[in-house]
């Protein structure tokens, strides 16, 4: 009998939301040696070269060096800014490399997403949060958002108090194909926001295509509901539901709540996927999305193309970002399904 999302109720602690602050699952073998960037992109080269010198300097304890050490030169020397922020599109490696520094820093470390982040401030208080965050010397955060005025002076007020205390941060943020610059503006937009912290971050622009979709189809056929449902019988560990279910359930539920709802789920299978016009309903589907590629968990759907599931207004909005970054996810988990 396959799970049924729609009727778990997970409740969910602070105290699990803090300890589960670390790269996602498809994230915990990367390594600097493990990037490899693309051909002719120079851009890519030069963001590992940053990431690895910062995280020479990150891997030691963190210790006040004495002055002969600094006169010999026996240790990195510090950044001039305790902040790198990658700004860049969709898949050219910018978490890789995010995980990558958390992976090779000393601790007390943090990593997150900006979402995550939010969930959290939310769940302890501001400050508490300071007082929580500020013993951590690196935290990471992955797809910095300005989409939500109230959510960016949020995490800017907490942000200033960290740096303030001594923390480094790295930051990385998936930007507009077609603006102007190729998307530049998402990094002139992050550190106007911030404004106070704006001189504390190197920004790095990282060019390439997006490496999940080279050589892959732009989504997969969707199945007959009755292969989905036979598909969620015989796979141990899978969910099968209706897409209006979900999507009702979702709403009942608090988003820093959709980690735990996928538990002990192997793969997810929708029945009648549907085009959203809906902005709510598409932007809670985007956290489900982050979530269950966070745990690499393949997906089964029926009814409509997972490339239609946005409506052609949606992709034209302001949520144009997240609503494209959910597809080049759930087309990736949708392609690790082969047998049908």
């Amino acid at each position: 009998m396959p799970i049924r999302l729609s009727e778990r109720w997970p409740e969910v602690s602070s105290d699990r939301l803090l300890s589960e602050c670390v790269p996602p699952p498809r994230f915990s073998d990367v390594r600097f040696e493990t990037y490899r960037p693309g051909p002719g992109e120079p851009s890519q080269a030069d963001a590992l070269g940053v990431l690895r010198e910062r995280g020479e300097i990150l891997a030691e304890p963190r210790r006040e060096r004495s002055l002969w050490s600094r006169l010999r030169g026996s240790a990195p020397v510090a950044p001039e800014k305790p902040g790198i922020y990658l700004d860049g599109g969709f898949g050219v490696g910018k978490t890789h490399l995010l995980a990558s520094l958390w992976h090779v820093s000393a601790g007390p470390k943090m990593y997150c997403t900006f979402v995550e982040l939010t969930n959290l401030v939310g769940a302890l208080g501001m400050r508490p949060a300071v007082e929580a965050l500020s013993a951590y010397r690196l935290i990471c955060i992955d797809e910095f958002e300005l989409d939500d005025p109230g959510d960016t002076v949020l995490i800017s007020r907490l942000l200033g108090q960290l740096v303030a205390a001594g923390v480094q941060l790295a930051a990385t943020s998936n930007t507009l194909p077609d603006r102007l610059g190729e998307g530049r503006f998402q990094a002139i937009d992050f550190l106007r926001e911030i404004q106070g912290l704006a001189a504390h971050f190197d920004v790095r622009r990282i060019d390439g295509p997006d490496y999940r979709h080279r050589g892959l189809p732009v989504a997969p056929e969707p199945w007959p509901d009755a292969l989905v449902e036979k598909a969620a019988d015989e796979r141990p560990d899978a969910s099968c539901d209706h897409f209006v279910d979900l999507h009702h359930h979702l709403a009942e539920l608090h988003p820093s709540k959709y980690g735990a709802l996928l538990d002990g789920v192997g793969t997810v299978g929708i029945l009648d996927l549907r085009e959203l016009t809906d902005e709510n309903v598409a932007l809670r589907l985007v956290v489900l999305a982050d979530r269950m590629y966070d745990r690499d968990i393949p997906l089964i759907t029926s009814g409509v193309p997972l490339d239609r599931m946005f409506s052609p207004e949606m992709l034209k909005g302001g949520y144009r970002k997240k609503y494209l970054r959910a597809l080049s996810r759930l087309i990736a988990l949708a392609n690790a399904v082969t047998d049908h």
